[in-house]
């Protein structure tokens, strides 16, 4: 089932994309990712952190290599309001398995504590207060100078795709707004940017959104009106009897029926829409 909209004022975007992010909180605890780090570990693909300066800022970045022979596509990886924890890393590692070069900067990067990333926080609400506190013109230089760097590895074939997950989902729809040379966007339940600026959005975006999550699947069907009138291509997928976060919780050992659904769909139709790129 499809479902469509957008939110009326950026003013609550990023307000209602915490809430759903923190309602999360309340079901699927966040800092036991040991299933995640178990699953990145038995990874057999390269595998590793860079260092990326830009405008006097450092910021550290994860980057997995596809099994290939071939240049590939890069595909930048927009963590959850939770920053970038194993589970952020591991889909990464899922998209570099479908065969495309995923880079997935840390946000947090000197912000933790001791100047660490995202690991150095003490407990997930540390990491969830840091996040929801970024300056969105840092994270968007951050995101420019990851997709800058990986743009010129040697591997990567010059076309970039940008997908994110609860905040990030939002950051990417955003993303959107600002870089030209992106080939796709792939918003997973985030929120979208002001209707105004999706007059400068020239690549198709791609909805990925939960059927029980009305707080950012309201926001669908005003979306939808709004991208068709800027003659924009935007096509949402709404998975019914998911909760937010699907692609993570539906990959728990506890996940319900309906997440891990949702989970292994959206999954397949990412697979799909990166290879059309």
């Amino acid at each position: 089932m499809r479902n469509r909209r957008n939110f009326p004022d950026l003013r609550f975007a990023g307000f209602y994309s915490l809430m759903a992010c923190l309602l999360l909180l309340m079901t699927a605890p966040l800092h036991a990712q040991d299933w995640a780090k178990k699953k990145l570990d038995a990874s057999p693909r390269h595998r590793e952190w860079v260092t990326i300066t830009h405008d006097g800022r450092k910021i550290q970045a994860f980057v997995v290599y596809p099994e290939v022979s071939h240049k590939a596509p890069v595909v930048l990886v927009i963590h959850e309001i939770f920053g970038l924890t194993d589970w952020a890393r591991s889909m990464a590692d899922d998209i570099a398995a479908a065969g495309y070069i995923a880079i997935a900067p840390d946000l947090l990067s000197g912000i933790g504590p001791g100047g660490g990333g995202s690991s150095a926080f003490p407990d997930q609400d540390a990491a969830v207060k840091a996040v929801s506190g970024l300056d969105p013109n840092q994270v968007l230089a951050d995101l420019d100078a990851a997709a800058d760097y990986a743009k010129k590895l040697p591997a990567a074939n010059g076309k970039l795709a940008v997908t994110g997950f609860c905040w990030g989902g939002g950051k990417s729809f955003a993303f959107a707004t600002h870089r030209h040379d992106i080939n796709a966007a792939f918003v997973f339940y985030g929120p979208p940017p002001p209707d105004e600026a999706m007059k400068a959005i020239t690549a198709p975006v791609y909805g990925f959104y939960a059927g029980n999550d009305m707080r950012i699947s309201a926001t669908i069907p005003a979306t939808t009106a709004t991208m068709k009138t800027d003659g924009k291509t935007y096509d949402p997928v709404t998975y019914e009897g998911a909760g937010h976060g699907f692609m993570r919780a539906g990959e728990a050992p506890d996940a319900s029926p309906d997440n891990k659904k949702a989970r292994e769909e959206g999954y397949a139709r990412l697979k799909k829409l990166l290879a059309e790129l």
